[in-house]
């Protein structure tokens, strides 16, 4: 079975550079907070062309303490797309804040700057908008910040699936008043577990964010905020720092996967391809196709020995924890058929030219 994803070839790729950081870290007996986190924070903000990262434990912790440091609370309204891991959504909650949902555009599967448009329109009061970099290309940074900016909101950029993706020629995680990223294995960079960090340029909330991270506390462990316990641990940071050396490399073979794909599908008329927004590199986290015979072509695919997946079956709105009709002030058409539709071909860098033919022959047949 050619799998969708393989973290584990990952590791075994890079086994001998992940084996030594791991063990350099076990023979240092600092484990929590120490030189591998400081290490990796400045190589990944250097990388990304920012001033500061702040590691913490996970994507989803990002996301609320990103916007915790930028001042949004319980009672605010936060704005961002349904269509995206429902992770984004818990994020918000944990702040307190309301959400909001707007509408994609169909063809990038990112937030549509005119819905957002529009809901502002309704609700002036928003305080901040969560743009999600989807399936490793970017959203419409300049007319969202535009509008943004318009009204006054924050922005926070969820970078969880676009290490490294740009357009203009500037970096995910850039544009924005903060940039949050998941290290979670399958990511494009990916720890051995859970991992994330915020990105930024301003020095103020960098320090905010490194108080909330440890208990609010401040050099003398005094917490002068209520913060949580979210700190990316020395054992990722080594293996992130170790794995960063070859992700350009890694994000040119899901290039080039990609380009094989999109070549040799394209005549086909059952299925539809995924759209590269003028000016963007995108990275290629998945590889998602829109087909009206989704189920038939995922069933087919599984007996050829190839596995598919969704990202995502349900839209967060269609969920019961976020199905609340207040959170739902513009239509999300596009979303809805998205969710319906989509199907995530295999897609990792080691995925090799024997396999990448096998699937597209094998779509080919279906068609």
């Amino acid at each position: 079975m050619i799998p969708q994803c393989d973290p584990g070839a990952a590791y075994r790729t890079h086994q001998t550079e992940i084996d030594q950081a791991i063990r350099r870290v076990l023979e240092s007996s600092w484990y929590v907070l120490g030189k591998e986190v400081g290490a990796f924070e400045e190589k990944f903000a250097a990388w990304l062309g920012v001033k500061h990262a702040v590691g913490v434990a996970n994507g989803t912790d990002a996301i609320e303490l990103a916007l915790r440091a930028l001042g949004v609370g319980p009672g605010d309204k936060v704005a961002t797309v349904s269509h995206t891991a429902v992770a984004t959504v818990a994020g918000i909650r944990r702040t307190g804040a309301d959400v909001r949902f707007v509408d994609i555009e169909p063809a990038y599967y990112t937030m549509d700057p005119d819905s957002l448009g529009s809901l502002l329109e309704q609700e002036p009061d928003i305080r901040a908008v969560v743009v999600v970099h989807l399936y490793g290309q970017m959203a419409d940074m300049p007319r969202i910040l535009e509008i943004a900016r318009r009204h006054g909101l924050r922005v926070i950029e969820d970078c969880a699936q676009a290490h490294g993706a740009k357009l203009q020629g500037r970096m995910a995680g850039s544009w924005g008043d903060v940039g949050t990223f998941s290290f979670y294995p399958t990511k494009n960079l990916g720890a051995l577990g859970d991992g994330g960090a915020v990105v930024c340029n301003d020095a103020r909330i960098a320090e905010c964010l490194r108080a909330l991270r440890q208990y609010g506390w401040d050099e003398k462990r005094v917490s002068r905020m209520e913060g949580v316990n979210s700190r990316l641990d020395e054992l990722q940071a080594a293996v992130l720092g170790a794995k960063m050396a070859n992700l350009n490399d890694d994000n040119e073979a899901r290039k080039r996967i990609a380009e094989r794909y999109l070549e040799r599908l394209a005549e086909l008329d059952r299925i539809q391809l995924p759209m590269i927004r003028q000016g963007a590199e995108p990275v290629w986290h998945q590889f998602v196709i829109r087909c009206r015979d989704r189920d038939s072509l995922a069933a087919y695919l599984k007996a050829r020995d190839v596995a598919t997946a969704v990202h995502y079956p349900r839209a967060a709105h269609q969920m019961p924890a976020y199905a609340r009709p207040e959170w739902l002030p513009v239509p999300l058409s596009n979303t809805e058929q998205a969710a319906s539709r989509i199907l995530s071909l295999p897609m990792f860098p080691q995925l090799s030219v024997t396999q990448v033919d096998q699937v597209i022959e094998a779509i080919k047949d279906w068609q």
